[in-house]
């Protein structure tokens, strides 16, 4: 039985309010937009066409994928980021808005060769080439099938010639380089804070979220490691929890960069910490 555009979302209205999904009507609209390949906008303006049986299943489908707490990102297959649509799959961390806030402290600066370390979908290092149409960078991530999402991106993007790409456990597999910029978005959740998190979060690679120790170790190890690769007067940008700044800071102290600022973003929250090689001492 056919049913109206208006029939669908409130019916898909319904299931996802009953799922507790907050903003209910809006995602209810984008669904039903998506199964029927127009904008959500466009929907609210023909609300008296119907969906065919093809276009019916599919929404079903979606519904039965959202309310057991699917991301819609997983679900339409994409997130929009920092100007851009990027494909997303349940292979790589679903870009958050927050995370906005390293591309924006990140570009506050020159930089002509970026390194992303644990690059997921690519969202972070493609914003900023796509920015800065100089520059140059090399994606890294441990996840063969999170390289692949972020070489897609890439190709959709048409940065691929300024781009390349290394499966690495942070910086062990990388050649000898410098990066006038590096950045990262480690997994920095606790383990013991991941029950209390969205259940939309638990569809996500758990590699992609914590470390399973402390939330912090990985800031050490690429604090660590990244003396290498950061060349003189270049910056390393983490972005952080919002309880992580002066661990992280501290963590950057004790491995000798310099310049470390701890940065808000738009909520006032700590969202960024930034810093400097390390001057090294004269013989």
């Amino acid at each position: 039985m056919s049913q109206s555009f208006q029939t669908a979302l409130t019916h898909a209205g319904q299931r996802l309010s009953g799922a507790g999904i907050k903003e209910f009507r809006r995602e209810a609209r984008i669904l039903l937009a998506f199964v029927v390949g127009l904008d959500p906008l466009q929907v609210s303006m023909r609300l008296e066409e119907t969906l065919n049986v093809e276009q019916s299943a599919k929404l079903e489908a979606a519904l039965r994928s959202r309310v057991a707490r699917v991301p819609m990102s997983h679900i339409l297959c994409y997130r929009d980021f920092y100007e851009h649509r990027f494909i997303v799959t349940p292979d790589v961390l679903d870009p958050r808005p927050e995370t906005e806030e390293l591309v924006a402290r990140a570009l506050s600066a020159p930089f002509e060769n970026v390194l992303d370390l644990g690059t997921g979908s690519g969202c972070i290092i493609l914003s900023l080439l796509a920015e800065n149409s100089s520059a140059r960078g090399l994606a890294v991530d441990q996840s063969a099938q999170a390289l692949e999402v972020a070489r897609r991106n890439a190709e959709n993007l048409r940065l691929t010639d300024r781009l390349r790409f290394c499966r690495s456990d942070w910086c062990q597999e990388l050649s000898a380089e410098q990066f006038d910029l590096i950045v990262s978005n480690p997994p920095y959740i606790h383990p013991a804070a991941l029950k209390g998190l969205s259940p939309e979060v638990h569809h996500e690679p758990i590699s992609a979220l914590t470390d399973n120790i402390d939330g912090l170790s990985h800031y050490a190890t690429i604090a660590h490691q990244a003396h290498g690769f950061l060349a003189p007067e270049g910056r390393l940008l983490f972005e952080i929890g919002y309880d992580q700044g002066a661990a992280v800071a501290q963590i950057l102290r004790k491995e000798g960069y310099r310049d470390i600022a701890i940065l808000e973003d738009l909520d006032h929250r700590p969202r960024v910490v930034s810093c400097q090689a390390r001057v090294e001492k004269m013989e």
